[in-house]
């Protein structure tokens, strides 16, 4: 009888993963492609994409051979499309802005491996992505709604630019929200 609900415990958190991830996928690629996407599919998508880090999880990731987003792409190949994603997710923390689509807690673990991968990428982008991330990396989040919107362009934005800053109450409640 315990292997039965093992499995099917199993099952269902396999269904669950799966249903997740086809909407990251979703939701992800339709950004990419620049396709409209429905005020439903946004709102499942902002409650699924979330990114709040504890070190247990960065670990676990490291452990799995995952980035430090979680992700399975490696360092040397990483494309715009990834540092867009990536910095304008961790933004996300500290600006004020009508709508926030996607969430990647700032940690620098992740600064510093978005900048060790900038050594190796091809991007177009380069120069501004390592503005941000070395800004970042030195603590200097003076600019972030301006880095922010950087990014926010370069994605073709129109929904959502960044109005300044959150304030450290705002910002922690941002973040006990995304956990």
């Amino acid at each position: 009888m315990k292997k039965i609900m093992g499995y099917t415990l199993l099952v269902t958190l396999l269904l669950a993963g799966a249903g997740v991830w086809a909407v990251q996928k979703y939701v992800l690629t339709a950004a990419e492609d620049n396709k409209d996407i429905s005020p439903e599919a946004l709102r499942q998508a902002e409650e699924v994409i979330t990114g709040a880090i504890s070190e247990e999880e960065l670990d676990s990731y490291k452990e799995a051979g995952k980035n430090p987003f979680g992700k399975d792409t490696p360092a040397e190949e990483l494309t715009d499309y990834h540092y867009k994603e990536y910095i304008h997710g961790m933004s996300h923390q500290k600006v004020k802005a009508s709508k926030k689509w996607g969430f990647y807690e700032i940690h620098p673990e992740r600064i510093s491996w978005l900048l060790k991968g900038l050594e190796q990428a091809d991007v177009e982008h380069k120069q501004v992505y390592k503005n941000i991330l070395v800004k970042w990396e030195e603590g200097n989040f003076s600019t972030i709604d301006e880095d922010h919107n950087a990014i926010w362009n370069l994605q073709n934005g129109t929904i959502g630019k960044a109005t300044g800053i959150l304030s450290p109450t705002e910002e922690k409640d941002y973040i006990e929200g995304k956990k």
